[in-house]
């Protein structure tokens, strides 16, 4: 009887612990599952290194290389081409003979000038010699006319043959003048038959051959294009009438030719002329960049990608702009009546910091509109000092409205970004933003020092994949740029 209880006892006493191994199974099991969504929640943060170095703005265009003197060489007469001296690339220097025109139908008139000239020398002496005798046979007559011996109508037809002589004479010396004006204008086109260079320079094209009649009619035709001194060119840009006022003479400039993708040309702007070019009523302004080419790996004609330095901070702590637009999720942009909006939640007293003003107009801001919050991310438009002043406007897109004025030059105003820890917590640090160059940002404040990780997006695993708020990198962000300026540098 005793053994049959024991039994039972045991039985039911297994039971129980088999029961309560499931129950604290299953409620590790719970934890651990809560545990893991909790940790698949927790926020990614993709950060950036604060850095020192320098910030440039620059404005971008595109231009075409010249050299400083192109002279087009072209043909006073007509004729066919008999030889030529110069090709492409040619060095010449002045009085170089290019090419010549077949001279022999020049020389032929030269000769018919030159005997016409004779001519008339010969007809100036023979009327020489005819005055001579014409005042002898007047004097004579004029003795005889005192002795009774001839008549007085005879004294006066000698009077008028030697007057008659001596006019043909002045006749004949102007004749023989333009004889000989006739013919040094026979002789210089038969020097022009040889199409000289007038400057020192190289050939850069030819347009004629061997063979080729050059007809010389109202305009003269171009037979080489010489550039004078190609060690020294310019580059010749379109600047749009939006950005030709932050363009200086004197200015650094840098640019780079598709012959050489590895090289950074550098020159200085040397003129802004002053005529607007207008296409598809597009106005531009010529803005003439020179550069020096001692080895004359620049041609003429080659597409420059030119960049004019407008504005350049020197030793300045930077980070890429979207640091300062970022906001972590669930805090939103301070308003301007000292609250914050939670996402999905009523207004609330603003735990994030003192509120600023963005800049230009007396906008109110934290500028730190990160995106990630109901509101969007405060982004200006169009250039990046536009963008960065945007920045957390408390707008969605951050635009600006009519009538508000902004500083052509960049905007300094308070922001904030976000370091992150050694422990994984955020911490928001105010600072002052100036220059940016559309990549990184000019900041300084006390709490920021190089080195120091400032995030730039915010991921969630949970949302990867869900298109959700945060969820993927900040396409306004690309991995790379917090090393330094996106743009080359001079």
């Amino acid at each position: 009887m005793r053994a049959s209880s024991d039994g039972t006892i045991l039985s039911f006493a297994r039971r129980n612990v088999f029961r309560l191994l499931a129950v604290v199974v299953a409620i590790l099991a719970g934890a651990g599952f809560f545990w893991w969504r909790a940790r698949q929640r927790r926020p990614r943060y993709v950060t950036a290194t604060v850095t020192r170095g320098n910030i440039q703005r620059s404005v971008s265009m595109t231009g075409a290389l010249n050299p400083l003197v192109t002279v087009q060489v072209g043909s006073y007469v007509s004729g066919t081409i008999k030889s030529l001296g110069c090709d492409y690339n040619t060095e010449v220097v002045v009085g170089t003979v290019c090419a010549t025109i077949d001279p022999v139908p020049f020389q032929l008139i030269v000769d018919q000038d030159q005997a016409e000239v004779g001519v008339g020398e010969a007809q100036l002496k023979k009327d020489k010699a005819a005055l001579v005798y014409a005042k002898i046979a007047w004097e004579r007559d004029s003795k005889l006319l005192t002795e009774g011996s001839v008549s007085q109508d005879t004294v006066d037809n000698d009077k008028s043959t030697m007057d008659q002589t001596t006019a043909t004479i002045g006749l004949d010396e102007a004749t023989i003048v333009n004889k000989v004006a006739t013919l040094k204008a026979a002789k210089v086109n038969l020097a022009y038959t040889n199409i000289v260079s007038p400057v020192v320079g190289t050939v850069i094209t030819r347009a004629i051959d061997v063979g080729q009649t050059v007809a010389a009619s109202l305009a003269s035709p171009t037979l080489f294009l010489i550039g004078k001194d190609l060690t020294k060119m310019q580059v010749d840009t379109n600047v749009s009438e939006a950005d030709v006022g932050s363009v200086h003479v004197g200015q650094d400039a840098f640019f780079t030719v598709q012959a050489s993708p590895g090289r950074t040309f550098r020159g200085k702007v040397t003129m802004i002329r002053h005529g607007p070019i207008t296409v598809q009523n597009v106005v531009t302004y010529d803005v003439v960049v020179a550069v020096d080419n001692p080895d004359r790996a620049l041609f003429p004609g080659m597409t420059a990608d030119t960049h004019i330095v407008s504005d350049e901070h020197d030793d300045v702590l930077r980070v890429p702009l979207p640091a300062v637009r970022f906001n972590p999720e669930g805090i939103a942009r301070s308003r301007g009546d000292g609250t914050r909006k939670e996402q999905g939640g009523a207004p609330a007293q603003s735990e994030s910091g003192p509120e600023t003003r963005a800049g230009a107009g007396g906008r109110r801001s934290t500028g730190a509109g990160g995106g990630t919050g109901p509101e969007g991310a405060g982004e200006g438009h169009g250039r990046p000092e536009n963008r960065a002043a945007g920045a957390g406007t408390g707008r969605p897109g951050g635009r600006e409205r009519w009538g508000e004025s902004r500083p052509a030059s960049a905007s300094v105003h308070k922001s904030r970004v976000w370091v992150l820890n050694g422990d994984g917590t955020l911490r928001a640090v105010e600072v002052t933003t100036g220059l940016d160059d559309g990549a990184l940002i000019e900041v300084s404040g006390e709490d920021l020092k190089p080195g120091d990780k400032v995030v730039v997006n915010q991921t969630n695993t949970s949302d990867q994949g869900r298109g959700g708020a945060g969820s993927g990198p900040n396409p306004a962000f690309r991995p790379g740029q917090g090393a330094g300026p996106g743009g080359p540098r001079l």
